[in-house]
C-alpha cells in the first residue's frame, strides 16, 4: 500500500482525489460534548474525530512564575479509535501530540496566564487540557489542535468561594484569550507537499510539519515529525500553504 500511495502522489493523484491543499469533508466542530468539563468540543475532519475538554482547578503557581496560572496538556489514544492503539500509559505518539498542542498554545501566548493569578505566589488557576482520540482516519494533530482551541474558547471559569472551586456553579467569565492560533499539518511524500493526510498517506510520508498560525497570519509554532527531513524551500512552501489552509479550519470556530 505504501508504494502504491507513493506512486499515485508522484503523479499528483491522491487516493481520494483531493487536491494537495484540500482538507477532507466535513470539517466541523461540536461544542459542549461533555457535561463534566468547564469547556469541551469535538473536532471532525473527514473520518477523524477528536474530543478535547478543559477542567479548571486552583493550586500553587510555579516558583519561577508566581503571578501566572498553569497549563497541563495530556493526550490519550483510545483503543476504540484505531486497532493500532493499545490500552495502558500514553505511548510516544500520544506524548508527542500533547506536546505539539501545548507548544502551539504556549508559544503563541494565546492565554493571558497573568490573568489566571488569584493571589500572587499563593493561588492560581490551573488549566487541565485533556485530548482523546475517537476515530483515527489520519491527521490527528490538526483535529486535536482544533478541538483544543474550541474547548478553550468555550470554557467558563467556575465559581470560587473561600479559595475553593464550587463545581457545578459557573461565573460569566471566559478564559483570558488573546489570539487564536490554528494548526495546519503539511506532509512530504517524495517531492510533494500536501495537507490533511489520511492514515495511508501518513504511512508513506517522509516528514511532516505542523504549523500554528494566528488570525493575523503570524507563525507562532512549528513542529517537525516523521523519519525524514525537509529542505529550507520545503519549509518555506509549507508555511505558505499553512497560512492559506488554517483559514479553512478557522471558519468553524465560534
Amino acid at each position: 500500500m505504501e508504494n502504491y500511495v507513493k506512486t499515485l502522489i508522484d503523479k499528483d493523484v491522491r487516493m481520494d482525489n483531493r487536491k494537495s491543499e484540500e482538507y477532507r469533508s466535513p470539517v466541523k466542530l461540536e461544542y459542549d460534548v461533555s457535561t463534566k468539563a468547564e469547556g469541551s468540543a469535538k473536532a471532525i475532519i473527514g473520518t477523524t474525530e477528536v474530543i478535547a475538554g478543559v477542567k479548571l482547578k486552583v493550586g500553587q503557581p510555579y516558583s519561577d512564575n508566581p503571578d501566572e496560572g498553569t497549563l497541563i496538556t495530556t493526550a490519550e489514544f483510545l483503543p476504540l479509535s484505531s486497532p493500532e492503539f493499545l490500552p495502558g500509559p500514553p505511548k510516544e505518539d500520544a506524548i508527542e501530540l500533547a506536546r505539539i498542542i501545548d507548544r502551539g498554545i504556549r508559544e503563541s501566548k494565546m492565554i493571558d496566564m497573568k490573568k489566571l493569578c488569584i493571589k500572587e505566589g499563593e493561588l492560581v488557576w490551573t488549566l487541565f487540557l485533556d485530548i482523546y482520540t475517537i476515530n483515527d482516519g489520519g491527521n490527528l494533530i490538526d483535529a486535536a489542535a482544533l478541538a483544543a482551541l474550541a474547548a478553550l474558547k468555550a470554557a467558563v471559569l467556575p465559581k470560587l468561594e473561600d479559595d475553593q472551586v464550587v463545581y457545578g456553579e459557573f461565573t460569566k467569565n471566559k478564559l483570558p484569550l488573546t489570539i487564536t492560533p490554528v494548526t495546519s499539518t503539511i506532509i512530504k511524500v517524495g517531492d510533494k507537499l500536501m495537507v490533511d493526510p489520511s492514515t495511508q498517506e501518513e504511512e508513506a510520508m517522509e516528514a511532516r510539519l505542523s504549523i500554528g498560525v494566528s488570525e493575523k497570519g503570524n507563525v507562532h509554532a512549528m513542529q517537525l515529525g516523521g523519519n525524514g527531513g525537509m529542505r529550507n524551500e520545503d519549509v518555506d512552501n509549507a508555511i505558505s500553504i499553512a497560512k492559506k489552509t488554517t483559514n479553512i479550519l478557522r471558519k468553524v470556530l465560534k
